[in-house]
């Protein structure tokens, strides 16, 4: 691929990358989109490679994720930057890191509790809803 070739961000693959870091099943995403989806359309827009900006803007929003991360997340570029980062120009690997692993763990940890902590408040979210569903019955 030359260098002005510009790569196509596959939105879908996008979306199914950002559900599943934050494990979140198909059913749930299907959920908090609303009565007309199920498990089945959530499987058909991760298959798209674009989707609709009103649409991103939902499942954005629904996975709590800016709309701007799905539109221009692309995994090759983040992994030639990873790459271009962990060798020197010889194409060494640098073992001289410019930062604190210790720091880095400390923030990854952080990072992690903060995750969970998003992840345990919609869980607490969706049970509430259940219920209150259930008390409308």
């Amino acid at each position: 691929m030359s260098p002005t070739t510009e790569r196509k961000v596959h939105q879908g693959r996008n979306v199914k990358r950002f559900r599943e870091m934050l494990g979140m099943e198909q059913k749930a995403l299907a959920n908090e989109l609303g009565e007309d989806w199920n498990q089945e359309k959530i499987s058909l827009l991760e298959a798209k490679e674009e989707i609709e900006p009103e649409l991103l803007e939902q499942v954005a929003k629904a996975l709590k994720v800016p709309s701007e991360a799905i539109k221009n997340f692309d995994e090759q570029a983040a992994v030639n930057i990873i790459s271009s980062t962990l060798h020197n120009t010889s194409g060494l690997i640098n073992y001289f890191p410019t930062f604190n692993p210790i720091e880095k763990v400390i923030q990854l940890y952080d990072e992690k509790i903060a995750l969970y902590e998003r992840m345990l408040k919609d869980k607490t979210e969706i049970i509430e809803k259940l219920e209150q569903m259930l008390l409308q019955k």
